[in-house]
């Protein structure tokens, strides 16, 4: 009975050994037939890293601010009885605004005016009794101080008067009007924003290391998302004398000519300080970066001869590099990459390292260095 269960024991074995040895030459034969099936070749767009000569700038964000800019504002209480400008015209500097109610101070002007002219008229005729010799040089002197009182109180209420009186203090054009007729304001209570547009002032700010580069009157290029196809040149008409302490930055203040007023003030902007030097770099399109958290890479088409086949053939490999300034379609590049490499420019994310690639560049785009929207 034991002999005959070892015997069964025993024939089971070799049948599950069989069994497994069975499926282990089944899944080898499966991996050395994985081995030798090798993936298609990538069709790839290349283009050569070039050498350029590049104008070198500075670059920053900056924000535009008016020439002048003012909320014209009573100087003196009063109540609103005319609003002669329109809101979001354009005004000439002395242009009538607004006027407040000035009925008494008109009324007490007309009463001054009369005293001032009696005043003279005792003043002439005191110079005249002087000069007979019938009145003291004191009667002289107190009419002549009587005259001049009389002057300065007249003076006094057309001063009054016109500065109830709102002109425009420089040329611009107008906001939104905050006040309405028959209003009461008081001194310091804002009427209309007046901003003058052109030209217009672009702040920004640059890094310290930078300042020995700066000076006034260099150009500068603007790009803002008002204007995507528009490149608007200024130059620099101011730079602060002082470092920030804070950010260990220099602020810089350009011009810029905005006759069409499309600029306003508030804006934020991109500003390319054009410097006179000029670099040599290397470029490739931009569009041959693959970016990644731990680094941006591209794909370096390479001949590789085979040591066992002898054949060659292009392989892709993905190569670290470091990108610096752009400029239209074109990226620089500052390290990884040597004057005349291939690099694969379209489709980059879909690439491995190592694997074998054909060049096929009769789809590849056109890059140009300033390209143009073709839908306006």
């Amino acid at each position: 009975m034991a002999k005959r269960i070892i015997l069964i024991l025993l024939g089971l074995l070799l049948v599950v050994g069989a069994l497994a040895g069975i499926k282990f030459l089944q899944i080898r034969k499966m991996i050395d037939a994985g081995k030798q099936i090798t993936p298609p070749p990538a069709i790839v767009t290349t283009a050569k890293v070039q050498v350029e000569t590049w104008q070198s700038s500075l670059t920053a964000v900056g924000s535009l601010s008016a020439v002048q800019g003012v909320t014209v504002a009573a100087e003196l209480p009063g109540k609103v009885v005319e609003i002669t400008f329109k809101p979001g015209t354009a005004v000439e500097k002395g242009d009538l605004l607004l006027r407040f109610d000035a009925a008494s101070e008109q009324a007490q002007l007309s009463s001054a005016e009369t005293a001032v002219a009696l005043a003279k008229l005792n003043r002439d005729r005191a110079q005249e009794l002087v000069t007979k010799k019938s009145m003291s040089r004191s009667g002289l002197d107190t009419t002549e101080a009587e005259y001049k009182q009389a002057v300065a109180k007249s003076n006094e209420l057309r001063a009054v008067i016109d500065k109830k009186t709102i002109r425009a203090p420089f040329s611009g054009r107008l906001g939104i009007r905050l006040v309405n007729l028959g209003q009461i304001l008081s001194q310091g209570d804002g009427i209309v924003d007046l901003q003058a547009l052109n030209p217009i002032f672009v702040d920004f700010s640059l890094p310290q290391q930078d300042l020995s580069r700066l000076k006034e009157g260099l150009a500068v290029q603007l790009t803002t998302d008002v204007l995507p196809e528009e490149v608007l040149n200024g130059t620099i008409t101011a730079i602060n004398p002082g470092v920030d302490p804070e950010t260990r930055n220099i602020r810089v203040q350009a011009t810029v000519a905005n006759p069409l007023e499309k600029l306003r003030p508030g804006m934020f902007v991109k500003v390319a300080v054009v410097l006179p030097e000029k670099d040599s770099v290397l470029v490739i399109p931009a569009t041959s970066i693959l970016y990644a958290p731990y680094g941006d890479s591209v794909f370096v088409v390479d001949n590789v001869t085979d040591e066992k086949s002898g054949k060659s053939g292009l392989v892709l490999r993905q190569q670290v590099v470091r990108t610096g300034a752009k400029r239209g379609d074109f990226v620089t590049v500052t390290t990884g990459l040597k004057e005349g490499e291939t690099v694969v420019t379209t489709g980059v994310f879909k690439f491995r390292n190592g694997q074998q690639a054909i060049v096929d560049n009769t789809l590849s785009p056109e890059f140009k260095h300033e390209p143009e929207l073709e839908n306006k």
